[in-house]
């Protein structure tokens, strides 16, 4: 398959725009007297701007091409072009989001643009809000959980992200890590034995592990919540929006099928959304949630007796140019299954499998487990677990070298032994939980699907 060609990720036809609207949002505040907005007293040389400027874009260029489909490591996809043009006209304004006095129109889309997000995954009712990303979001996820039970523990995965753990000591929470089982996901065993103590107040359940990519079971996990009684915390960051896919396999799709049944969801616009960063989301299923984040304070802003952002949120200040860039891509590209942003994802999945099927037929990698959305990863086949992971270090240095870049991730080795394969038990003098260092690559643009046989020949030289 010929390679498509990566759009140029900057386009005269997108800046023509971006003067456009900046021509039009000039216009809605015309009726104003002139002033000096931009400069005041400070330096208005256009001059030294320009070569400010010009040494800062040099600066920018020491940068890997994230843009481009030959960058295949880590979790950075593109903005649409409409959420840059979007973020950049509403940046002239800079609306804070904080509260209405200090973002009007921006907080209203944003409203309107996380009711989407929470109209995709089922809930018509809701609580929720943007915030500077996953992190943050999950730590008012994480937060409520303890203003509801403060005296439980918080469970995640040992492969959930590590932020879980120290979010729970902010919080002052007890946390506990539950063992993986061979594909990555949560041990259902091992989360049932933890909540036979009766202290489990929140079980994480990941929809997405940033290592692997692999789906937590949560619809076994909700049938565990029928017999222990637990609330469930659901971290889509990575993997939330796969729920628009058609093509997940069955596991992934029955999890997906009960996102609707968790009692909150973080989801990270700026990974799969196509935003700039940072763009986090939380959404809580029952809106009187919101009388956890209840304040007063001299300083609150009067000009409004509706409900705003900021009674809503932890954080205080946020960049209203994130919800403007959110809700005008979502007005291109509606949240639908079979639409074309839900394509884009499926194209995702469809890499990932392509390139996993050549590593598993070849005799120089040891395959991890099958990708559940559009990451993988894979080892490099050698007697010692240490001789795999020199040779993976050494694999990803050739490969940056012909400009591919890919990324290393340590895991178990038992996630490269997994009993559903054939083949000789690898590393047998290796305990399950000693570490190898693997390859991992994130398939995220949906232009990689062109480009699988690129990256394939790629990666064949520098394993050569």
């Amino acid at each position: 398959m010929k390679p498509d060609i990566e759009p140029d990720p900057f386009p005269d036809a997108f800046i023509e725009l971006l003067a456009q609207a900046l021509g039009r949002l000039k216009i809605e505040f015309a009726a104003l007297p002139p002033s000096r907005l931009q400069g005041g007293t400070l330096s208005e040389d256009t001059a030294a701007m320009a070569a400010v400027l010009e040494e800062t874009a040099r600066r920018m260029g020491d940068n890997y091409p994230y843009f481009h489909p030959l960058y295949a490591g880590q979790m950075l996809k593109p903005p649409h072009p409409i959420a840059r043009a979007a973020y950049a006209m509403a940046s002239w304004l800079n609306p804070n989001n904080h509260a209405l006095d200090g973002g009007r129109a921006s907080s209203r889309m944003e409203t309107e643009a996380v009711a989407e997000i929470a109209s995709m995954f089922g809930w018509d009712e809701h609580l929720g809000h943007l915030t500077s990303g996953g992190t943050f979001a999950n730590l008012e996820a994480l937060w409520v959980a303890g203003q509801l039970a403060p005296s439980k523990t918080i469970v995640a995965s040992e492969q959930a992200h590590y932020t879980h753990a120290r979010i729970s000591a902010v919080l002052k929470l007890r946390f506990e890590g539950i063992s993986a089982d061979t594909l990555g996901r949560i041990s259902l065993d091992a989360l049932e034995e933890a909540l036979r103590r009766g202290d489990v107040g929140t079980v994480v359940v990941t929809t997405g592990t940033t290592a692997l990519g692999a789906v937590d079971t949560l619809d076994k996990i909700l049938e565990l919540r029928n017999r222990y009684g637990f609330r469930v915390h659901v971290d889509a960051a990575y993997g939330g929006y796969f729920k628009l896919a058609s093509n997940l396999d069955p596991d992934a799709a029955g999890a997906f099928a009960r996102i609707a049944e968790a009692d909150s969801i973080v989801v990270d616009p700026h990974k799969h959304g196509l935003q700039p960063y940072g763009c986090g989301c939380v959404l809580f299923r029952d809106p009187q949630t919101g009388r956890f984040y209840k304040h007063d304070s001299p300083y609150t802003y009067f000009t409004s007796a509706e409900l705003h952002l900021g009674e809503i949120s932890l954080e205080c200040s946020r960049a209203g140019a994130s919800a403007v860039a959110l809700w005008a891509t979502q007005r291109l590209l509606p949240l639908t299954s079979g639409g074309e942003f839900a394509q884009g994802l499926e194209r995702s999945i469809q890499t990932a499998r392509a390139l996993f099927a050549k590593i598993e037929c070849d005799d120089r990698f040891i395959p991890g487990p099958k990708p559940e959305l559009d990451i993988l990863v894979w080892a490099m086949k050698a007697p010692t677990v240490d001789e795999s992971s020199r040779l993976a270090q050494q694999v990803f240095e050739r490969a940056a070298g012909q400009d591919l870049h890919l990324a290393l991730v340590q895991l178990p080795v038992a996630f490269l032994r997994p009993a559903t394969r054939p083949g000789p038990v690898r590393w047998a003098d290796s305990p399950d939980d000693a570490k190898v260092t693997c390859l991992r690559s994130v398939l995220m643009k949906p232009v990689h699907l062109s480009w699988v046989d690129e990256i394939w020949k790629r990666l064949d030289r520098a394993a050569s």
